[in-house]
């Protein structure tokens, strides 16, 4: 009597099981594609297809040589901006404003020569001892004098002044623009090494050694993250009962074991079923992409796989 209450107890938990809710999709993991950061070589790889790799490890290659010169060129063209802000900054010479102190005392002297040339002779035109055309070129001559030594004192002021403002603002803005430029030349050079940005594991190498892939393809796709989650398509008539924070149950192919999950996300835009979730009434009805969050008993199962899911409770 004992062994037939058991059984029937057995078969009605199974009946309840089988009356929940169901909703079916696949096993999957974050799949991180890494582009090619340039059109280079590929001249080294380091992992295999299918290898387990930690955050930071070294995946594969490219040929740096063509990016380590335009590094140093633009280390070379950043020095210089430096160097001319530097210059601004200081000022003129001692030197240089010695040498506009002579160029204006020459002029100077020169003017005043003119000057007294053309006093010379300006007395002499009326008593018609020198002709109109000289004293015109004496005249010419002490004016260009004059705009000399004036020329020669606007050059020695603006040394005594200092650099303008602006100038200075113009080298400081090359300098700035020369080391944006060394440090986007040095952010790509460390991409030519790529290297795995999360833990997971090697899904794909679509090149190979001595490949040269063009820029913004991907190099290497990683199945990112240490446990699978399941997608599933929650049809229209089931949509009401699924809330973030669900705990569901998760059969994973034949398997008859259970796996405890938890619903982490629910699409907020519709689709339409896919053909393989399609059940019974709820053929080309819309359905909600969602994605459930499966714990580390589920950290050795593959990607891809089929599986369904007994939709239940809050999860405590």
């Amino acid at each position: 009597m004992r062994g037939i209450m058991i059984a029937a107890l057995v078969l009605s938990l199974a009946a309840c099981a089988n009356d929940a809710p169901q909703v079916v999709g696949t096993l999957e993991y974050d799949r991180v594609a890494l582009p090619s950061p340039s059109a280079e070589r590929i001249v080294s790889v380091d992992v295999r297809e299918g290898q387990a790799v930690a955050a930071g490890q070294v995946l594969l290659r490219l040929d740096d040589t063509r990016t380590r010169a335009q590094f140093a060129a633009a280390e070379a063209q950043a020095r210089r901006a430096r160097d001319r802000l530097e210059e601004l900054v200081a000022g003129p010479r001692v030197e240089a404003i010695s040498q506009a102190r002579a160029a204006l005392a020459s002029a100077q002297a020169r003017a005043r020569e003119a000057r007294a040339y053309l006093a010379r002779i300006e007395p002499l035109k009326s008593r018609n001892h020198v002709a109109a055309a000289d004293l015109d070129r004496a005249r010419a001559a002490a004016d260009e004098a004059d705009a000399g030594e004036r020329a020669a004192r606007a050059a020695l002021d603006e040394l005594l002044h200092g650099t303008r403002s602006e100038q200075v603002a113009q080298a400081a803005a090359d300098v700035a623009a020369a080391e944006a430029e060394v440090a986007a030349q040095r952010v790509l050079l460390d991409k030519l090494s790529v290297v795995a940005p999360r833990a997971g594991r090697v899904d794909s190498l679509p090149y190979r050694l001595g490949d040269q892939a063009p820029v913004g393809a991907p190099l290497a796709i990683l199945m990112a993250g240490d446990v699978p989650y399941a997608r599933v398509y929650v049809p229209q008539p089931l949509r009401l009962g699924v809330k973030v924070g669900d705990a569901v149950r998760v059969f994973v192919g034949d398997d008859g074991k259970p796996h405890p999950g938890t619903v982490r996300a629910i699409r907020s835009e519709p689709s339409f079923t896919p053909y393989y979730a399609l059940l019974g009434a709820d053929v080309s009805r819309l359905s909600w992409l969602a994605e459930i969050e499966l714990g580390a008993d589920a950290a050795d199962l593959p990607a891809g796989l089929p599986l369904r899911v007994e939709l239940g409770g809050r999860a405590k």
